[in-house]
């Protein structure tokens, strides 16, 4: 039973005591002993109806101060629960971050497909035994060591990309593949019978077999250095490396490249033919080497070495 009900109750007992006073205030001496009961009465009446409703106002104030307790703690928790989800996401983009240097650090070191999944999770484990709930101090931690460990993986991976890029700038730029697609030596490097004069010569590079207008390869980075007709070679396009290797292209049929411009591996810079002192289309290809001629071989060996 509440204390509501329990009030109502003594109300309604009080009063009938008093109805049976009443009736008996007809009694001789009865009305003044009656009258003086029925004041006392309603006395008690009054102050137990303002007891109970000073206990009832005293609990609805304690109620609404727990009330608000209650909402400031949840007020307090979700701001605590925002700034994690806000130091989360940091983290998420940091590793974001990390993997798409990976992915760029495996293209450019040519490792194989597979070798380094960084969209695959990793596999994790451990011993059975009893999981307590984690502190948030010790959470925090937790997410600041991750913080840093993540900061100082990508100072290294970005060290390593640098590396990595420049390592490719130089193979980039060092004579790497044959300059015209498909073909096979005609004439190697070195002496030979002079094809129209007869007797003995220093050829000077290497004869790729072609056909006129077949488009001809750089074999590497570099900037265009010449770009004209050389006596004895004809039209010829001459390449600067940058890392004091120069290629020359001779006895081409039309030119495409203009002195200072640059090229890439593997972009056209003339179309093969037979000017010049030739006795039928092909490319004649040259490595010089800090001003001196050198055997080409050696660098189309190379080739076929990062090509296997």
């Amino acid at each position: 039973m509440t204390y509501q009900n329990s009030l109502t109750h003594l109300k309604a007992k009080l009063a009938g005591q008093c109805t049976s006073l009443l009736r008996n205030t007809g009694e001789p001496g009865g009305g003044r002993r009656g009258l003086t009961l029925i004041f006392v009465l309603l006395t008690g009446i009054a102050l137990g109806a303002g007891i109970g409703v000073g206990s009832t106002l005293h609990l609805r104030t304690e109620l609404a101060e727990q009330q608000r307790r209650v909402q400031a703690d949840r007020r307090e928790a979700q701001r605590e629960l925002n700034a994690l989800a806000a130091r989360l996401g940091e983290l998420q983009a940091e590793a974001n971050r990390l993997n798409a240097l990976g992915e760029r650090l495996t293209r450019v070191g040519q490792l194989q497909d597979g070798e380094f999944d960084f969209t695959r999770p990793v596999g994790v484990g451990g011993h059975d035994g009893a999981v307590r709930d984690m502190p948030r101090v010790e959470l925090e931690a937790g997410m600041d060591a991750l913080s840093a460990q993540f900061q100082a993986s990508g100072q290294q991976l970005a060290v390593l990309e640098s590396l990595l890029f420049n390592r490719q700038l130089d193979l980039n730029s060092v004579p790497s593949r044959e300059p015209i697609s498909d073909s096979y030596i005609t004439s190697g490097y070195g002496g030979r019978a002079d094809p129209i004069l007869g007797g003995t010569q220093f050829h000077k590079g290497i004869d790729f077999e072609a056909d006129v207008g077949d488009p001809v390869l750089a074999v590497a980075d570099g900037v265009v250095s010449f770009s004209g007709d050389r006596p004895g070679y004809g039209n010829t396009v001459e390449i600067d490396h940058g890392n004091g290797y120069v290629t020359r292209y001779a006895h081409n049929s039309r030119l495409s490249r203009q002195v200072g411009q640059l090229v890439r591996a593997g972009q056209e810079i003339a179309k093969a033919g037979s000017t010049g002192r030739s006795t039928g289309a092909h490319v004649h290809f040259e490595v010089w080497e800090n001003g001196r001629v050198v055997n080409p071989h050696q660098f189309l060996r190379r080739a076929s070495v990062r090509r296997g």
